[in-house]
């Protein structure tokens, strides 16, 4: 049985114009930009083709970053994926220094390292330049994957925490799509400009993160503010209350710490808290359910137009996978979010949401490939990807709401790292492998879909265990970060506090 999260009480003043949705709002922009990094990085104008030469010595020039830099396939599928390696390494790290650092201003020296990363990519001269670059923008990368879910949640409005998740989480498929296009597009006049758009239009949301009053997660309080941060909960810290507050933390901050015991706490905590994910039940059915729905959902993105080519013949399978995937996941991740808070937003529940969702999905998407009919099957995968897609909010609402909030970015730090590891980084070569063998591109689909019964299964079982809300639980070892003035309410509380 689930206990539902109560809400918390409203305090401090935050700046007027920064509100609940202006913040949903930018970090969707976010999102949506770094996956549009990802698609254009894919596209034919940005990736290109290598040179070739036919056998009486004819020889077509080469284009974008694999003809420019020679590379061969090996090397080009590198280039793609190195980004994943530098968000693989960097993710822990960024959810353990929320111990030490303003989560908020994390998330903006992230976004500094992107930018700089994609601007460096525009400027790289060759294979290894790009590789490092690329890898990174996943460093980059990390820190806001890790945080923007949990300041959402912290700031959502209670009825209504998995319809904007999902509105988050939308920005994926969305992103990759238009990335495609866009890289299409802009690598027609030069590859190279297509990176350093992308920085231009991240560079705002940079300075935003370093010149704005950071916002304080739920769960993470700034060094030595225990008290002041109950008085400005309740509302009756005075004058004479605050100045003295000032003074002790400053006090405290002046302190000497060894570098080696603050390094050695930081890594003991880090162990720790692993331990306390671990033997948390619902977080690992949860991610191994979401590591089997990733492995297919990685796999449809890298081999599904060249699939839908050889089996359907189509003239624009990248257009119709493409339109596909933009639609049902715009469709599926905010339905997804309204459905559960309709259902009421509880761990049970998004259980039997995901695992309904997934099933059907994969009724309908292993049916699409049994049918001979074009037709036929862009209708069926159509309504399969739709509840596919439906999952995104649920399975990033359990994350959030399985563990207390203090160990919220390592969550998701931690079901990122498992779902790319486990997930969508193998299986693409590993579906490859078994078209090598099997040569019947049909048989593969087949095969490949038939994990997503496996996802269902696995989310099913998380139906069957005892799960708690713990959004509103304290953690046994309350976790302070660097001093800086933030503020420490959910900022729709503030919205209610002023206009009261």
């Amino acid at each position: 049985m689930d206990v539902a999260p109560i809400p918390s009480p409203a305090s401090a003043p935050n700046p007027s114009w920064f509100t609940p949705k202006r913040l949903l709002f930018i970090f969707c922009v976010i999102n949506l930009i770094n996956y549009v990094d990802r698609g254009a990085i894919a596209s034919n104008g940005v990736n290109g083709s290598r040179k070739t030469c036919s056998k009486n010595g004819q020889c077509s020039p080469g284009s974008g970053i694999q003809g420019d830099f020679n590379l061969n396939n090996f090397e080009d599928g590198v280039v793609s994926s190195a980004f994943m390696v530098g968000l693989l390494v960097a993710s822990p790290i960024f959810a353990s220094l929320t111990n030490r650092v303003n989560p908020f201003r994390l998330i903006g020296i992230g976004l500094l390292v992107w930018t700089i990363a994609i601007g460096g990519c525009g400027f790289s001269q060759n294979f290894w330049s790009i590789a490092i670059c690329r890898m990174l923008v996943g460093v980059g990368e990390a820190s806001f994957i890790s945080l923007a879910a949990p300041f959402i949640d912290d700031n959502a409005p209670t009825a209504k925490k998995t319809l904007w998740l999902g509105a988050f989480y939308m920005c994926i498929p969305t992103g990759i799509a238009v990335g495609y296009v866009y890289g299409g597009l802009v690598g027609n006049y030069n590859w190279r400009l297509a990176f350093w758009v992308e920085a231009v239009l991240m560079l705002p949301f940079v300075i935003l993160g370093f010149v704005m009053k950071p916002l304080q997660l739920k769960g993470f309080s700034p060094v030595g503010s225990e008290k002041a941060l109950t008085s400005v909960e309740n509302g009756s810290e005075n004058q004479g209350g605050e100045r003295s507050t000032r003074e002790a933390i400053a006090d405290q901050s002046l302190k000497p710490r060894s570098a080696d015991a603050s390094d050695t706490c930081i890594v003991t905590r880090f162990l720790k808290d692993m331990k306390i994910l671990l033997l948390e039940k619902v977080f690992v059915v949860n991610v191994l359910g979401y590591i089997a729905y990733n492995f297919v959902v990685g796999a449809y993105s890298y081999w599904g137009p060249k699939a839908g080519y050889n089996i359907y013949h189509m003239k624009n399978a990248d257009y119709t996978f493409g339109g596909i995937t933009v639609v049902c996941g715009i469709l599926g991740s905010l339905a997804g979010g309204f459905v559960l808070d309709y259902m009421t937003s509880t761990i049970s529940n998004a259980f039997k949401l995901l695992s309904l969702a997934t099933l059907f999905g994969a009724i309908f998407c292993f049916a699409a490939f049994c049918f001979k009919s074009l037709v036929v099957y862009v209708i069926l995968f159509a309504i399969g990807e739709l509840l596919v897609f439906a999952t995104q909010a649920p399975v990033n609402f359990v994350c959030l709401h399985c563990v207390t909030p203090n160990l919220r970015p390592l969550s998701m730090a931690m079901s990122t790292v498992a779902i790319h590891l486990f997930g969508d980084v193998p299986s693409s070569p590993l579906v490859g492998l078994l078209q090598d063998h099997l040569n019947n591109w049909r048989v593969t689909a087949l095969i490949l879909t038939s994990i997503l019964f496996l996802a269902a299964g696995i989310w099913f079982t998380g139906i069957l265990l005892r799960s708690v809300d713990r959004f509103n639980e304290e953690s046994e070892n309350p976790v302070t970060t660097t001093i800086d003035k933030s503020n420490t309410t959910p900022l729709h509380e503030v919205k209610t506090t002023e206009t009261a």
